[in-house]
């Protein structure tokens, strides 16, 4: 088999949604798979829809992900230039060959002549107008025309498109590798705009002549393009690449939660999750979408969760590296079926993937939340931090949030704690606890936790009557790690003080 080369090709008219990046997964995992390249090339012969700062949005987020290009407008290669804007000349002689050959034609339809085709084929009982074999004849193009009338219009400078010239009645067929046997007749097919008068190709024309020059061997994008592959297929017979056609994958659709139809940013907003890898900001309204990188989500999570969306190993495994990925991946185990987005799901990845990490890993990430918040704080500490709150976090910023109290003495106290515990009995008790525990040399939480039995056991008082109020002068909160362990680690002498400021604070 030749070398396996695979593109993404993304339109810069916006941020990169998470089904694009799934593509582009997918893409990587399958090239990575059988030892092959994988290329990111821009798609921007849409001028109109550019958007200032897509393309390099695009680029950092597939580097956040993990996904290493191999060729792309960063890295190079050998068959670029790898954005089309770049490669404006190479497509019009491809287009005119295919006049030449009688598979296009040049159409000088204005604006107004194209509507009232539509409203007259509207009129006569056809739902869906289409400019095909049927409309061709009585519209301004090259068909239609004389050869001096045509040329006379070139000369002229008289605006024009390139249009394919679909045949009657005959069956493409094209082998998907995800779907099976796709049968389409082009008496489905309409005359598609393969070079538009601004002096750029369409998409349908570009992909093909890219893919070809490139050298694709296997084209993986989202179902949306399925209906267009029959097209594609005609211009590869057509330009004579027949033997050149790559093979096709049409991934099925990301879905919302409910399964109603394809998720999309307003799904994200509505239900209060990102539909992005990274932060957006809008270079117009200034309006900014958040991203998952922004919402604390390890990239080794949010990818191990997109691989899920459509795609199984056939094994009870669930969590995998980006390694594990690249060595369990095969097209032919990416289903149909649309698959439902579980915004629940993924933040259990996140947490699972947290608990993996090591302390070292952990502390370097939450240091920087705490220089965030004037927060100076001992490296090993930190680390004992980490590894005391990392079973109960979903994210690294959780851990600041959750647990101030390693590094700063509560400021508040629960309020239902205090009403539902606290009796004019708990400052005596809490004030003898203080004095056991002073005389400990050894201030491991085994030692605290001894001491802090034997007082209820001499004092004949239930666990209720004085764990609650202890952590309560600890962290100011109802629950949390094991309290003989925070003790311990924030030290007698912060124990002891805290002890005293709840006591004072509380009675108040």
């Amino acid at each position: 088999m030749s070398e396996v080369r695979v593109r993404f090709a993304p339109s810069p008219t916006g941020p990169l949604h998470i089904g694009g990046v799934r593509t582009a997964l997918y893409n990587y995992l399958f090239a990575k798979n059988t030892g092959g390249k994988m290329i990111l090339r821009i798609e921007d012969t849409d001028q109109n829809r550019l958007v200032d700062g897509a393309e390099e949005y695009l680029i950092d987020a597939l580097k956040w992900c993990g996904i290493k290009l191999d060729e792309s407008v960063v890295d190079g290669g050998d068959f670029g230039p790898y954005r089309q804007s770049d490669r404006k000349e190479i497509y019009l002689p491809y287009a005119e060959q295919l006049v030449r050959d009688g598979f296009a034609y040049y159409a000088f339809d204005t604006t107004e002549e194209l509507a009232e085709m539509r409203e007259r084929m509207k009129a006569a009982g056809v739902p869906s107008p289409q400019y095909n074999a049927v409309t061709r004849t009585t519209m301004q193009n090259s068909l239609s025309l004389s050869e001096t009338e045509v040329k006379k219009r070139i000369d002229a400078g008289d605006p024009y498109v390139i249009r394919i010239k679909m045949p009657r009645n005959e069956e493409v067929k094209l082998q998907d590798i995800i779907r099976g046997w796709v049968i389409v007749n082009t008496n489905n097919m309409d005359d598609k705009v393969i070079f538009k008068s601004d002096g750029m190709p369409t998409y349908h024309l570009a992909n093909v002549v890219d893919d070809y020059k490139m050298k694709i061997s296997h084209v993986i994008r989202g179902e949306e393009w399925l209906p267009s592959a029959p097209l594609h297929v005609l211009l590869y017979i057509y330009l004579g690449w027949e033997d050149k056609i790559p093979k096709f994958a049409h991934l099925p659709l990301i879905l919302k939660p409910d399964g109603n139809g394809k998720l999309s940013k307003r799904d994200g907003d509505r239900l209060g999750f990102p539909v992005f890898p990274t932060e957006w900001k809008n270079p117009e309204t200034g309006d900014i979408s958040s991203g998952y990188r922004e919402n604390g989500y390890l990239p080794e999570a949010f990818i191990n969760m997109l691989a899920f969306l459509g795609w199984n190993p056939g094994t009870p495994q669930e969590l995998f590296s980006m390694d594990e990925l690249c060595k369990s991946f095969s097209l032919e185990r990416v289903g149909k079926s649309a698959a439902k987005f579980d915004f629940d799901k993924t933040k259990w990845y996140n947490q699972q993937y947290l608990r993996s990490k090591s302390k070292e890993e952990l502390s370097k990430d939450l240091q920087e939340i705490l220089k965030q918040n004037g927060v100076d704080a001992n490296d090993d500490y930190v680390k004992k931090v980490c590894e005391q709150l990392k079973e109960r976090a979903t994210f690294i910023h959780e851990m600041w949030e959750e647990g101030q109290y390693y590094f700063i003495s509560p400021t508040t106290y629960d309020e239902k704690t205090i009403r539902k515990k606290w009796s004019k009995e708990t400052p005596r008790h809490l004030n003898n606890l203080k004095e056991k525990l002073v005389s400990l040399n050894n201030f491991s939480s085994e030692n605290i936790e001894n001491v802090f039995k034997a007082y209820l056991e001499e004092s004949k008082i239930g666990m209720g009557k004085l764990l609650p109020q202890f952590r309560l002068s600890l962290t100011g909160l109802a629950m949390g790690p094991s309290l003989f362990e925070i003790a311990s680690l924030i030290g007698k002498k912060e124990t002891l003080k805290r002890i005293e400021i709840a006591i004072i604070k509380i009675q108040q």
